[in-house]
């Protein structure tokens, strides 16, 4: 069985030994205890000591790339490079290695959230100790800023649900967006995936593809049911958040 820490162990050290990498840190399902091998994602966050320029950005690529080759083959390993002085501007693009790619991304509120409350250091701090504590409210205000943001974003664009990653990954996030502005916590994805809005059927195969069984769904019956449940979250998360 793959085992996470191998390849988190390895890229811990050829951070290290660039020497402008302060902190690495676990999020996601990692921290949360809700990795399942071949299923998850690996979600980590490190902080840089300045800018990632081009030349550090090539030394990145170079890590990942035989990483991903490597010993962090099928792990769907992805990072977020901040520099330790944006840590706290809204809205700041960071350096995002993703799926074979070095990308300029935001690290949205839900990601901060799941750092804050559940993440660890790999090495370096805690980030409890760097980023801000987020309350109750916070979490609210983040889960409505994602589902009235990306996902209003795809719910314009029906061809995207087609895709079966987008509507499973659609009907979890739409569970979690609710859930997080109704209670201001947070549910991993596979609790979520009880909490979906899906016919039974559809539900079972959800939670059987989260624990990496290959069962299929009907294409575009599914993505009508995810794309459905997005605009009717998304409609609901303005309410809520104009109250």
């Amino acid at each position: 069985m793959f085992d996470p820490q191998q390849p988190l162990s390895v890229f811990g050290e050829r951070l290290t030994e660039l020497g402008w990498v302060t902190d690495l840190w676990v999020g996601g399902s990692l921290a949360t205890g809700d990795y399942i091998p071949g299923v998850s994602d690996m979600d980590l966050v490190a902080l840089v000591d300045g800018e990632v320029d081009a030349a550090r950005q090539s030394d990145l690529s170079v890590i990942h790339a035989v990483l991903d080759a490597g010993v962090a083959a099928g792990a769907d390993l992805g990072c977020v490079y901040m520099d330790a002085r944006l840590v706290e501007v809204a809205g700041a693009k960071h350096p995002t290695w993703t799926h074979g790619a070095l990308v300029n991304r935001t690290l949205s509120g839900i990601s901060r959230a799941e750092l804050v409350r559940h993440g660890r250091a790999h090495f370096g701090r805690p980030p409890a100790t760097v980023l801000r504590a987020m309350s109750d409210g916070d979490v609210r205000q983040a889960a409505q800023a994602e589902v009235c943001g990306y996902w209003a974003w795809a719910s314009r664009r029906p061809a995207m649900w087609l895709d079966p990653v987008i509507a499973d990954l659609g009907l979890t996030a739409m569970a979690r967006g609710r859930y997080a502005l109704t209670t201001g916590r947070l549910l991993t994805k596979s609790e979520a995936i009880e909490h979906a809005r899906a016919p039974r059927w559809l539900v079972d195969q959800l939670r059987a593809r989260r624990h990496g069984d290959q069962v299929e769904s009907p294409r575009l019956h599914t993505a009508w049911i995810a794309l459905r449940d997005c605009r009717r979250t998304v409609m609901w998360a303005r309410t809520v958040g104009s109250s």
